[in-house]
């Protein structure tokens, strides 16, 4: 157990390193709790016997170990006011009637990245967790229409096609009655599969030019289930931290950035907003993730922000308290 004592140094000593990434002082705390130089060393010795606080290669000072942190942001820290400034910043995202849920997320994360230097991720459902709802052509001219894939999450993924000139408009709707017919409530990544051994000997019966129309559809199938669930705002903010200010770890993070398998175990397992310092995280032991998971209108997904461990705790917990609660409206 701290001594509040105890607990208002190692605040110092954390949001001061937060702020400026340099080893704290004692003389630097005496100046701010006017305490004697030989107080302060002693509750710092305390700190960095019990594992708060640890000394750095480069100076006298100390800086925030993972205890240190983990127990800042569990015992010390509270969420951070949104300036008006922030606020109204994200407010004209929610208020845009014309974004749909998606685009208003990823806007809201490029000012959260932009405004916090960090690097912000989006992870949205698998493709296996998204069932085919509907797919229609809107005819766009007499040679072009605009292919619609709609999943029982909400999504719709859209892709232009040009219809060969030996094939009617009125084939390719007809194919598209065939599948609407046959293929809803199957998993997005089981319907091309679906689609080649089922549903083509059917279109056959129906569509002279089933072999191209087939092929189109097929495409189009292939492109959404493939389709990435991962979205990356500031990717490189992240390299612009101190932290990572060496060759190996700059080329390090990029390729665990590049790595979908890692990135997917950011997202989010657990309710409300949980933050991963360090070695509690599986992505990279330098790095603090804050994340969340949302679930609206049964659209499931993660919203994470990805910084350093002298990472801003309080103002990130904070914006991500606002993101969620103009998203749940």
């Amino acid at each position: 157990m701290l001594s509040d004592r105890s607990k208002n140094v190692l605040k110092i000593i954390v949001e001061e390193y937060i702020k400026s990434a340099k080893p704290v002082s004692s003389s630097s705390i005496c100046e701010l709790l006017n305490c004697s130089s030989a107080t302060i060393r002693n509750v710092m010795a305390e700190l960095e016997n019990s594992g708060y606080i640890e000394k750095t290669h480069i100076s006298s000072g100390r800086v925030p170990s993972e205890i240190g942190y983990r127990y800042y942001v569990d015992n010390l820290m509270e969420p951070k006011e949104m300036t008006g400034e922030d606020m109204l910043k994200l407010q004209t995202i929610f208020s845009n009637n014309n974004l749909q849920l998606s685009d208003a997320i990823s806007k809201s994360l490029e000012i959260i990245s932009e405004l916090t230097n960090y690097t912000s991720v989006i992870l949205g459902s698998s493709a296996n967790e998204n069932l085919l709802k509907q797919v229609q052509i809107l005819p766009l001219d007499g040679k072009n229409v605009v292919a619609l894939v709609i999943t029982d999450k909400g999504h719709v993924e859209h892709k232009n096609l040009s219809i060969p000139e030996n094939i009617s408009l009125e084939e390719m709707k007809k194919a598209t009655e065939i599948i609407n017919k046959l293929l809803i409530n199957t998993p997005i990544d089981k319907v091309s599969e679906k689609l080649e051994y089922e549903i083509k000997p059917i279109i056959g019966k129906y569509v002279k030019q089933h072999e191209i129309i087939y092929e189109t559809f097929l495409n189009v199938f292939n492109d959404v289930a493939h389709k990435s669930t991962m979205h990356f705002v500031g990717k490189n903010n992240l390299l612009n931290q101190p932290e990572f200010n060496s060759v190996d770890k700059i080329k390090d993070i990029i390729e665990k950035f590049e790595d979908k398998s890692l990135v997917d175990h950011i997202k989010a397992n657990e309710d409300g907003i949980n933050v991963y310092i360090g070695s509690e995280n599986e992505f990279d032991e330098d790095v603090t993730i804050i994340k969340s998971k949302y679930n609206i209108n049964g659209e499931v997904g993660t919203i994470a922000i990805v910084g350093p461990k002298r990472m801003e705790y309080d103002r990130i917990i904070g914006l991500l308290e606002y993101l969620n609660s103009n998203m749940n409206k």
